[in-house]
């Protein structure tokens, strides 16, 4: 048997008025969505345990079956391992999104999606002014990069920037939650200040201004942790080998923590531009190769931060149509069976803008299995479904039973 996880980030959502009060993806066209819901058993997966910030990396984790609550160290360790940055005992990783404010607020949390050349030589330019011995800048994708710290204690609370949009940046900043963090929360946050005063009039943002396009004036540090210990999923479930693919330093970090290589896609963005059809065949090689693949999608996700329903609608079309149904006929025609699920890691609903804790719904597709009764795949439909609602690691037990 081989097994494929399709991770649609954040696809669900609530019932949008101007899709006659269904969800994205309720109104969207996805046929190979339904024809697995049809053919598999599905379910609600509650994938943010209580008390835990609703974000990828909690989510991602829990789908995976790790308990969040016990290995979890912040965005930064995670993605740290997809660069190729090791995490040396003393030293804290966050993630630094490049940020752009205006008028004192936060007014997104990607700099309008910077490029990667962009980013890159913003990142270069702060470690020249602001790195020393105990303090680094790594440069990532887009907005998303790393800042590595000797000493710091990850006692803080950070606020996710794209939980604050039109926010005044300095009522988020880093809080210290006990008395002997204080001191490396004034350390993040005079970083904060000095970023903005060196990329201000940088060459990179003067040009950006001058097309029309939102400056990267400013870094944002937020999931401060250290090395975390994980359990390769080989070490738990009837797998041998496996692969991750995502366009995602986070979501990369976290497949080779649980023993996945990490595959490159060409043209794979994080995006709605990404290169859907690339990653379906990196899929497909992958999965001939090794027994299981995680092939992550970011683009809905960021359609729903930006709030945009139109484009939400067409991601979850984009996945269906140039992914999910290359992956299903081609695997179709394989002498050896192939399991497939289906779900996001948590909601991004474009009212809101960002993450919500409610449970997701899933389906998983097992060749010669009895299908449950449920016709359709969505946020509503799946309540019917065989596996009602799971938690923890009840889901990945499920797919790989």
């Amino acid at each position: 048997m081989k097994y494929i996880i399709v991770l649609g980030d954040g696809m669900a959502d609530e019932p949008i008025e101007m899709l006659g009060n269904k969800t994205p993806l309720q109104f969207a066209r996805t046929p190979y969505m339904d024809q697995l819901a049809k053919q598999g058993n599905t379910g609600l997966l509650a994938t943010i345990p209580k008390g835990m910030h609703p974000g990828s990396e909690v989510a991602n984790l829990a789908v995976l079956g790790y308990d969040p609550v016990r290995v979890l160290e912040g965005r930064g360790a995670l993605e740290a391992a997809s660069m190729g940055i090791d995490i040396l005992p003393g030293e804290m990783a966050m993630r630094c999104n490049l940020i752009c404010i205006e008028n004192e607020k936060i007014k997104n949390h990607s700099a309008g999606h910077i490029s990667n050349e962009e980013a890159e030589i913003l990142i270069h330019f702060l470690n020249e002014k602001l790195g020393n011995e105990r303090l680094q800048f790594f440069p990532g994708i887009s907005y998303r990069h790393l800042l590595k710290l000797k000493g710091g204690d990850k006692r803080l609370d950070c606020t996710p920037p794209h939980d604050v949009i039109g926010t005044d940046f300095r009522q988020v900043l880093i809080q210290p939650l006990s008395e002997d963090s204080k001191s490396t929360a004034d350390y993040l946050n005079n970083l904060i200040i000095r970023s903005q005063e060196l990329l201000e009039n940088h060459p990179v943002n003067q040009k950006r201004k001058k097309e029309g396009k939102d400056p990267a004036n400013s870094i944002w540090l937020w999931s401060p942790g250290y090395k975390p210990q994980m359990k390769k999923l080989s070490e738990e479930y009837p797998i041998q080998t496996g692969a991750v693919i995502s366009a995602v330093d986070l979501i990369k970090g976290i497949g080779i923590y649980a023993g996945l290589e990490s595959i490159k896609v060409v043209g794979a963005t994080g995006l709605y531009n990404t290169n859907y059809e690339g990653k379906a065949q990196a899929a497909l090689k992958a999965l001939k190769e090794k027994d299981f693949v995680y092939l992550h999608i970011e683009a809905s996700d960021e359609a729903g931060h930006e709030g945009d329903v139109e484009l939400k609608v067409k991601t979850i079309e984009d996945i269906d149509s140039r992914v999910l149904k290359t992956l299903m006929e081609e695997t179709e025609k394989w002498d050896e069976p192939v399991t497939i699920a289906l779900l996001p890691d948590h909601p991004t609903p474009c009212r809101l803008k960002t993450h919500t804790n409610s449970p997701v719904p899933f389906v998983i597709y097992k060749p010669g299995q009895i299908p449950d009764e449920v016709s359709e795949y969505n946020e509503f439909s799946v309540k019917k479904g065989k596996y009602g609602l799971l938690k923890e690691n009840e889901f990945i037990k499920a797919f790989f039973e």
